[in-house]
């Protein structure tokens, strides 16, 4: 496990290539620093969760090419990426992991636009006369 292990996680549009490493805790982002990359402290929470979790935050250094989507959705991908990586190292981390729904791959989509709405549902504005 020298090299570390990889894994992949995706949400919405976002796909992120996950490499867990034995280190102190670091996370990088396409090569900038987690806190930089990500705007807020609750992304940060959101993509640690795991590690958290298992109780393992400070052993592993985390890094992750991510792409598509927004900052929602690629946090979202880092940590379905990180679950799946800490299952590959330890099996028994997997019905942990499952119950909190780390390793679900969340099926929630845009809706599509339809023809006559401005958006996927909003509708111009009506008027009787």
């Amino acid at each position: 496990m020298e090299s570390g292990v990889l894994a992949t996680g995706r949400r919405k549009n976002a796909v992120a290539r996950v490499r867990l490493v034995p280190g102190t805790g670091k996370i990088i982002v396409n090569g900038r620093d987690m806190s930089d990359y990500l705007a807020s402290k609750w992304l940060e929470y959101e993509v640690t969760a795991p590690l958290r979790l298992v109780n393992m935050e400070g052993r592993f250094d985390v890094i992750s090419n991510v792409r598509g989507g927004g900052l929602s959705g690629q946090a979202g991908a880092i940590r379905h990426g990180i679950a799946r990586a800490l299952v590959q190292i330890d099996e028994s981390l997997r019905s942990v992991l499952k119950k909190a729904g780390y390793l679900t791959r969340d099926p929630r989509m845009k809706e599509r636009r339809k023809y006559g709405l401005k958006k996927a549902r909003k509708a111009p504005q009506f008027s009787k006369r």
